[in-house]
């Protein structure tokens, strides 16, 4: 019972997941991750074809565990959240909630980027030799 309940909330996941490349308010990467989550649980079978899937390498494994992203990429990604949180700014009028999306948008802005292009510059770092 357990396993088909696994293999069921991983298949709905999967489906959202998917319609969310293509419509923005969906978050693919958290559904991807909760179907890779709850297949490992239930099903080998069905988490090997999952992360042998373009989907996932493209999705979860080149962004989260490789932190890969290029520049355009990230630009899209601060485009799609700057416009998730102009959405509110616009529909409300409440100055506090205005600020409040400014500053986690900047905070957005800061820590993706930081996080990102953490890498490259471990990169550059682990090719220097020490004397």
């Amino acid at each position: 019972m357990k396993k088909a309940l696994y293999i069921g909330l991983g298949g709905i996941s999967f489906v959202l997941g998917t319609l969310g490349l293509s419509l923005p308010l969906i978050p693919t990467v958290p559904l991807y991750m909760l179907t890779s989550f709850l297949w490992l649980r239930s099903s080998e079978k069905l988490y090997g074809k999952f992360i042998a899937s373009t989907y996932y390498q493209k999705y979860v494994q080149e962004l989260i565990i490789e932190k890969k992203m290029t520049n355009k990429g990230l630009v899209r990604l601060f485009l799609m959240i700057f416009i998730v949180f102009l959405i509110p700014g616009i529909l409300v009028n409440n100055l506090a909630m205005r600020i409040s999306l400014v500053i986690v948008y900047v905070l957005h802005l800061i820590f993706l980027t930081l996080y990102f292009k953490k890498k490259e510059k471990k990169q550059v770092t682990v090719g220097v030799e020490k004397n």
